[in-house]
């Protein structure tokens, strides 16, 4: 199992909170984020580690000093999207089952077990606990993705998806392939996971629920303040920080 986090942006919705820091980097009682999501997937025997950065990337460094990661440099990171940081980290995505997601997000212990333990392909998480709050929305139904988007409403939301998704190794090639052809095509500034949703009918997609593990997602100060409750509550459910 590898682990790719996209970490290239600066987060424009929570940056004027952060002092300009890259928001990977928000304290978590004494530990980034970034830093805390590295160890905990080094806990659950995940050693081969990439980040893709870009803005302020010698911070994000220097703050993950000491551990084994791979680099890859989006130098375009302010006129693109997390697409073209997924390929300028294309050639990690070979060899091995894969897990992406964001740089910003954060995941309790129990939730990073599941989500390396889904045997399901390509599979990306979503919270039915979370509809109209949500963020970015997900429609999914027999357990497999139909429709995505900020927009949707009402019974259209069955959950809101939660910054990650597995593929198998058996999958990687074809997103590859799909991946460098949306980048030739221009199409930079869109999101990573669309290359998952332009070729649903090609590719079906899974959704599993996080079953009301907790994560989070870094956008707006009110996330970093959910993250920081759920620590000073329930350290132990997050590899002891608190």
């Amino acid at each position: 199992m590898k682990c790719l986090i996209l970490a290239a942006g600066r987060g424009t919705r929570i940056s004027r909170f952060l002092g300009g820091a890259p928001k990977c980097t928000v304290d978590l009682g004494g530990i980034p984020l970034i830093r805390h999501t590295v160890e905990a997937l080094q806990r659950e025997g995940v050693t081969d580690i990439a980040l893709a950065v870009g803005y302020q990337q010698d911070v994000i460094r220097q703050v993950l000093h000491g551990l084994e990661v791979q680099y890859f440099h989006n130098p375009f990171y302010d006129v693109t999207n997390s697409i073209a940081s997924a390929w300028f980290a294309r050639d990690f995505l070979k060899d091995d089952d894969v897990m992406i997601m964001n740089g910003d997000v954060f995941l309790e212990d129990a939730l990073l077990t599941q989500v390396l333990g889904e045997p399901k392909s390509p599979v990306m998480f979503a919270d039915d606990s979370r509809r109209e709050e949500a963020d970015y929305k997900f429609f999914y139904r027999n357990g497999l993705l139909e429709k995505y988007g900020k927009e949707l409403s009402g019974a259209d939301i069955t959950g809101e998806y939660i910054g990650l998704a597995k593929l198998s190794r058996q999958h990687l090639p074809s997103f590859v392939r799909r991946l460098e052809t949306m980048i030739a095509q221009s199409q930079h500034s869109l999101w990573w996971e669309n290359v998952l949703y332009a070729h649903l009918d090609e590719q079906p997609v899974y959704v599993e629920n996080t079953d009301e593990r907790f994560w989070a997602e870094v956008d707006y100060v009110e996330d970093y303040e959910r993250i920081l409750a759920f620590l000073k509550e329930h350290p132990t459910r997050a590899g002891g920080r608190g």
